[in-house]
């Protein structure tokens, strides 16, 4: 769990107007000028589909969701869990896939909101841009045990260990599915896959053929507002571009002041798909985004005299990023795949800067050996590269730094009977420069007695590796008079450059049934062996001259000094009530138990993370088709109390009714929040940002598509 504050920027802020360093790359957008660079960017893409070669028909449907059968919906094909595709009836993992009818029925306006209807994973709200997500536990605003993929390219920072949700935004229409996997996938996808994996993987350019537009107004933003166009360019094969943007409004803080919270994003991308031989196939795709977020946060203002406040701070930044990905079918039983990207992205606030440049490269070779045996193995290599600016609320030593990760893997699956059970064993080493090598073994058992019962079993270890903020950041949270002489007193957080990997053993069990053409379980359990979790622990005072003035430092650092365990279950169902009506509950329960060694200060790092997540989640999602091409769609989740953070429990309620008109127009009623109008989620102590309280909203959305 980290103790590092949110650090947002708002350079009109106490009459500062500091330069952005020589690497910020993005124009920084003004809070009234969203509007005008969105419609910039629709007319660019208005102006390229005007000179498109070769238009094509639209793909979009929006048929009856309810109509799916349940043999259908277990035999999804996933990746995630030991890239190569299988079926989700046949994974040894506690999987969960957000399909796009899942998408389409949820309502929900940004890929949080979507993940909520996963079993076994929190996710809480803090203010109107940021959330905490975390799988079975230690859940935090930067949840650094969570690694999170978009079309294999991780949007995992190295710096504060963990995912900026508010740049990750996805268009939710071209997304294909969310395979989600509750627990350790380290073995395949390396550090910092301790407690899960959400991978979002998107359409290809062929399946979003033609013009797509969207366009969403309501009580808590405008927009999502979107245009897509596809279509196919000779050699090029097939391709999409699309722009989209948002304006979410701010909320309201516990005390009922105006958390200045509000939430803008624009964004435009491409994709295309090529064939270029009988066995050879390129992807390419990229992105280029530019938002800005606002937060209140406490901090200190001067050291002389010892001033401390409550800022209102605005978060811009600025990023773009290309991909491209090869697959080559060698034979039948043979295929290789080398994918490419490159990432660059910006921050900065009044209080921070940072900018960070990531180059990596992936190749993997599946191949199968004799008739029992089906291996995946490969290489990687990871680049990245940072600069950060020096204030007084926070600064990082050295002010830049390059870090490499080198990185192999190999898992083998044995048909140890061919048609029922097969043990998967796989292992992964990695090498990077902060704690050397790291080994990350797995092991999963498959039994399949027959085509509607499964049971599973595995044990795995997996690490995460200090960020920047663990080893190399300083942030000054408190100045107060009264030091020795009369001089201030600063209390600080300094990173610690001997803080060693976190380390987890996990073992899992589950089980999946299709009892019948209409209902479907899937349950798993599970148990996590945790050490070397990150503490907090004091160092001696000391009297420091920079910043000025003299003052007398109360410093404190990371240690790794504490441990535990948490156990728990998840289940969720799929029933089809009727040919009109299908019901979808889950539940999850989770039980932590976190110490401090003898030899560790820290008092409060242990309650804190057993209180920060709920030990109780139950969820229940109806869809009912109707007469008149009408669809109802509800959803309602119950989220137990967080102990530690003085959050009580709450309900959330959401609904909607859809209208669709043929197979290429549909209009959408939604309210969300419906049982209480203001509620709070998350207030965490690892963060100084001040929460909002969440608050019920209703919007109209309209999709078209030609």
């Amino acid at each position: 769990m980290s103790v590092c504050p949110t650090i947002y920027f708002r350079p009109e802020v106490a009459g500062n107007t500091r330069r952005l360093p020589s690497w910020w790359l993005g124009p920084v957008v003004p809070s009234n000028s969203n509007r005008f660079c969105f419609a910039s960017v629709l007319l660019a893409v208005t102006a390229l589909l005007a000179g498109s070669v070769i238009p094509c028909p639209a793909q979009e449907k929006f048929g009856d969701l309810t109509q799916k059968s349940l043999e259908d919906l277990m035999n999804i094909g996933v990746t995630s869990v030991s890239k190569k595709e299988q079926k989700t009836s046949q994974v040894a993992a506690s999987i969960f896939v957000i399909s796009q009818e899942d998408i389409r029925r949820s309502g929900a306006l940004n890929i949080p909101d979507l993940l909520r209807m996963v079993p076994g994973l929190d996710v809480a709200q803090i203010d109107a841009g940021k959330w905490a997500i975390s799988a079975r536990g230690i859940n935090g605003q930067y949840s650094n045990k969570l690694l999170v993929m978009v079309d294999g390219r991780t949007v995992y920072t190295p710096i504060f260990g963990g995912v900026f949700w508010d740049s990750q935004n996805t268009p939710l229409k071209a997304i294909e599915r969310i395979e989600v996997i509750r627990g350790p996938g380290a073995a395949v996808w390396g550090a910092n896959a301790v407690n899960g994996i959400i991978n979002i993987i998107t359409k290809s350019a062929g399946e979003t053929q033609g013009v797509m537009i969207t366009a969403r107004e309501g009580t808590g933003e405008t927009g999502p507002d979107t245009i897509r166009y596809g279509g196919k360019a000779g050699g090029l094969g097939s391709f999409r571009v699309y722009a989209a943007g948002f304006h979410v409004r701010s909320l309201l803080t516990p005390t009922g002041l105006d958390s200045q919270d509000d939430w803008r994003l624009i964004q435009g991308g491409f994709r295309t798909d090529s064939t270029l031989t009988a066995k050879d196939t390129l992807t390419t795709e990229g992105e280029v985004y530019q938002g800005d977020a606002g937060e209140l946060a406490h901090m200190p203002i001067s050291l002389q005299p010892p001033v401390n406040g409550v800022l209102a701070l605005r978060d811009r930044y600025f990023g773009w990023n290309l991909l491209t990905r090869w697959n080559r079918t060698i034979s039948p039983g043979s295929s290789t795949s080398l994918q490419v990207y490159f990432d660059r992205t910006t921050r900065g606030d009044n209080t921070y800067g940072l900018g960070l440049n990531t180059i990596d490269i992936d190749f993997q070779h599946h191949v199968g050996w004799g008739a029992r045996q089906d291996i995946v193995w490969g290489l990687g290599y990871r680049l990245t590269s940072d600069d950060t600016i020096q204030t007084l609320r926070i600064s990082f030593t050295p002010a830049d730094r390059r870090n490499q990760l080198f990185s192999a893997f190999a898992q083998d699956e044995i048909a140890i009977q061919p048609d029922s059970l097969h043990l998967s064993l796989g292992t992964r080493l990695e090498h990077n420069v902060n704690t050397g090598f790291d080994i990350e073994p797995s092991a999963r058992l498959a039994w399949t007695p027959n085509s509607r019962n499964m049971l599973w079993s595995a044990v795995s270890g997996a690490v995460r590796t200090p960020a920047r903020s663990d080893s190399d950041i300083r942030v000054n949270y408190y100045a107060y008079p009264g030091g020795p002489g009369g001089m201030p007193m600063l209390v600080s957080f300094f990173g610690n450059p001997k803080v060693k990997d976190e380390r987890v053993t996990a073992f899992e069990a589950g089980y999946r049934n299709t009892w019948t053409s209409r209902l479907s379980l899937d349950a798993s359990a599970f148990y996590n062996r945790y050490r070397d979790l990150t503490t907090v622990e004091p160092e001696p005072a000391r009297i420091e001259v920079n910043p000025a003035p003299v003052h007398l430092l109360i410093p404190t650092t990371w240690g790794n000094g504490m441990y535990g365990e948490t156990h728990g279950m998840e289940f969720f169902a799929n029933w089809k009530a009727s040919n009109f009506w299908t019901l979808s509950p889950g539940y999850a329960l989770l039980s932590a138990h976190f110490h401090t060694l003898a030899s560790s200060q820290d008092t409060a790092i242990a309650f804190e993370t057993v209180g920060s997540t709920p030990s109780h989640q139950a969820q229940l999602r109806s869809s009912v088709s109707l007469p008149r091409n009408l669809q109802w769609n509800l959803s309602a989740y119950f989220v137990n109390r967080l102990s530690a953070l003085a959050v009580p429990s709450y309900t959330r309620v959401d609904t909607g009714l859809t209208w669709s008109a043929g197979d290429h127009a549909a209009m959408s009623l939604e309210g969300q929040n419906l049982f209480s109008d203001r509620h709070l989620e998350f207030s965490g102590p690892d963060s100084t940002v001040q929460p909002s309280l969440m608050k019920r909203s209703a919007y109209v959305k309209i999709s078209w598509s030609f």
